[in-house]
């Protein structure tokens, strides 16, 4: 690994956050880490999201093919070119920008709920997110809270892994993100790559009860076709 500018060494050795910290300083030590040892070694059982927490404080990470230890192809991460590099010092603490004040804005705006699974939450449990990824959508002004989003920590790695496995993790359009649920669920035309529609149904409190009957009625392998057949039956 190249030499790298000890501003940028010096803004690395300041991140805290566990998850991005520990990324960094293994690649640090060793040039690079795989998708095996983020998983074995650390825990990390997706090693995607802790290399997008990394990407997120403006650090570039570049992804490439290794051998994993049973001879499997398996992803590996390192820096990016060291131009770049230089070029983002002063972006590295960009995550921490999406601070508690620009929580409590989304807060006022859109209530303390989930956007995607639109179940009502503690604040101190609702995270803030890009509504288009970082990785394609870049920098956004925090003072324009409409480009953010809440969700709870399961909505949040669900929108993650399907964000990386949608083919315009590649092309990074812009436009086609803003058409997305994951983004905006209240106005969308695809879901990641398919023409989809989605209403999400949650059951809380008494509802549960209904839950319950539902799934040992039905199980709950059929419970969606069985609630999909009384919407159709009740729209005709």
């Amino acid at each position: 690994m190249k030499k790298l500018p000890k501003s940028f060494l010096s803004k690395l050795n300041s991140i805290e956050a566990k998850r991005p910290k520990t990324v960094i300083q293994h690649i640090l030590k060793h040039g690079y880490v795989t998708t095996e040892e983020l998983e074995t070694q650390y825990g990390y059982q997706h090693p995607p999201r802790a290399a997008r927490d990394v990407r997120e404080l403006g650090i570039p990470l570049i992804t490439f093919r290794v051998k994993s230890s049973d001879g499997r192809s398996i992803g590996a991460y390192k820096f990016g070119d060291i131009k770049e590099i230089g070029d983002m010092v002063s972006k590295v603490r960009g995550r921490t920008a999406l601070s508690a004040a620009l929580k409590k804005a989304l807060i006022e705006k859109y209530g303390a709920h989930c956007m995607i699974y639109l179940q009502s939450m503690e604040e101190r449990m609702l995270q803030v997110d890009h509504r288009i990824p970082y990785e394609i959508g870049g920098e956004q002004d925090i003072k324009k809270v409409e480009r953010f989003m809440l969700l709870s920590p399961s909505a949040n790695r669900a929108k993650s892994w399907t964000c990386e496995h949608c083919s315009n993790w590649i092309r990074k359009d812009k436009s086609y993100c803003m058409s997305c649920f994951w983004a905006y669920p209240e106005n969308y035309t695809h879901v990641a790559d398919v023409e989809e529609r989605q209403i999400i149904i949650t059951y809380t409190g008494d509802e549960i009860e209904d839950y319950n009957r539902l799934i040992s009625i039905v199980g709950k392998d059929n419970a969606e076709k069985c609630i999909k057949d009384v919407i159709k039956k009740n729209l005709l």
